[in-house]
């Protein structure tokens, strides 16, 4: 075994540790299966919604750990650990939620307050310098004067009042904004335009209580009106390096770098980690049954797949499907009778899987009458279900991806008698789901 293999082996056996601990972190008080993705995160949505900010940490934390790609769950949790005072934890969150890219007004705002609270001036500058066409200048404007350049702040909203957005929002922060630049006269003024005069003293009184420079912790926290916690950071489990892109860890394997993107919808994108060398022949039964709730495996409260059928389908040709909207001409296909399949993406479940390909049907009117293969794989003990696009000759194979990355899709073409690395062998060939 090469250097590089056993350096590579390390490396996922180390990942496949850490996943195991987070599991046993989430599921030993229960006994039961891990939740899923779309349980986890609507519940930390409720509980966020009443304040439960400890509550709403814990359910985020876990939707980030069923589907650790996943934009919004990143957005989710840095919402959650603000919320909970836990301002360090919340910068990590948003940053890799930016990484996935998720880069809406309100996420770089939020990101933007967590760093100005841990004290990262800089990173919080830098982060306002780049998105600052996309924010309203009301925000941008405050965030500008908390994170160190009240001017700059003062000026932006200046503007912004006098190109006509009169509003208590505007008018409010460019008040703390004078305050924050030591204006507080004009400050007063402004304030009073909104606040009752009996409480404008009562409002400058706080506002000079959190205005010197090593208070940014505090200013935030009011600004927010949370409490700040001790906060040990972000579990690493939840490390969005931790959980490294499907397709570019798979090109490894195939020789090829492919570009990452996942489709909409309310299913869990599994980016799963592809095998280093062939997979054990062991039963999985239990595994899958797991895997539909998003996690590994835990001890008990064993939940199987609802409906799942499986079957053997040799690689050939299929008959053209007809199109399913009356009156609509079929699109253009880029399949042909060959033995490549085309990789669109890979998912925690089979219902997830099957909800997915609906939408690259809509998504790629090119597959046409391409068949459906939805491919079992085993990934560090973990199930996948890859779902493909099948019976493309190799030139087909090669422009079906080609059309897929140009709308911003991932793709792997490969074919079907070299199976991409983790896929499960069973009898003579590889555990496939057959479309109806």
């Amino acid at each position: 075994m090469s250097i590089e293999t056993k350096a590579r082996n390390k490396r996922f056996v180390q990942l496949a540790v850490t996943t195991a601990l987070a599991t046993t972190a989430l599921t030993a008080c229960t006994g039961k299966a891990a939740p899923s993705h779309s349980y986890s995160a609507a519940h930390a949505e409720q509980a966020l919604s009443k304040g439960r900010t400890s509550k709403a940490v814990q359910h985020a934390e876990a939707a980030v750990l069923a589907s650790p790609r996943d934009a919004y769950s990143r957005t989710l949790l840095g919402n959650a650990y603000l919320e909970d005072g836990r301002f360090a934890s919340a910068a990590t969150t948003f940053a890799e939620a930016v990484e996935l890219g998720d880069t809406a007004p309100r996420t770089i705002i939020s990101y933007t307050l967590a760093q100005i609270a841990i004290g990262d001036q800089v990173g919080a500058l830098a982060t306002l310098d780049q998105f600052e066409t996309a924010l309203d200048p009301a925000d941008f404007g405050l965030a500008i004067a908390l994170a160190g350049r009240p001017d700059h702040g003062v000026h932006v909203l200046s503007n912004a009042l006098r190109a006509g957005q009169n509003t208590p929002k505007v008018r409010q922060n460019l008040a703390y904004a004078y305050a924050l630049q030591g204006n507080w006269r004009s400050a007063r003024i402004m304030a009073a335009e909104d606040v009752p005069a009996g409480e404008v003293g009562d409002r400058m009184a706080q506002w000079a209580a959190v205005v010197r420079p090593e208070a940014f912790t505090t200013r935030v926290a009011n600004l927010l009106g949370v409490e700040p916690q001790a906060d040990p950071g972000q579990p690493q489990m939840l490390a969005l390096a931790n959980h490294p892109s499907v397709n570019m860890l798979a090109a490894q394997e195939v020789g090829e770098l492919e570009a990452v993107a996942e489709p909409q919808g309310d299913f869990a994108f599994a980016e799963e980690l592809p095998a280093v060398g062939a997979a054990p022949s062991i039963d999985d039964r239990a595994d899958a049954a797991l895997a539909d709730g998003g996690l590994a495996p835990s001890i008990g409260g064993v939940r199987y797949v609802s409906r799942e059928v499986v079957q053997q389908t040799p690689v050939q040709s299929r008959k053209p499907v007809a199109p399913r909207i009356a009156g609509a001409a079929a699109p253009a296909s880029t399949a042909r009778s060959g033995d490549y399949n085309v990789q669109l993406g890979s998912f925690f479940s089979m219902s997830d899987a099957n909800e997915a390909w609906k939408q690259f049907q809509k998504r790629y009117p090119e597959l046409g009458d391409a068949e459906r293969v939805i491919t079992k794989a085993r990934v560090n003990g973990k199930i996948y279900y890859r779902v493909a696009a099948a019976g493309f000759a190799k030139a087909s194979a090669d422009s079906m991806c080609r059309t897929v990355k140009g709308k911003g899709g991932g793709c792997i073409a490969y074919a079907s008698s070299r199976p991409l690395p983790g896929a499960i062998d069973v009898v003579a060939g590889d555990m496939r789901v057959a479309a109806r």
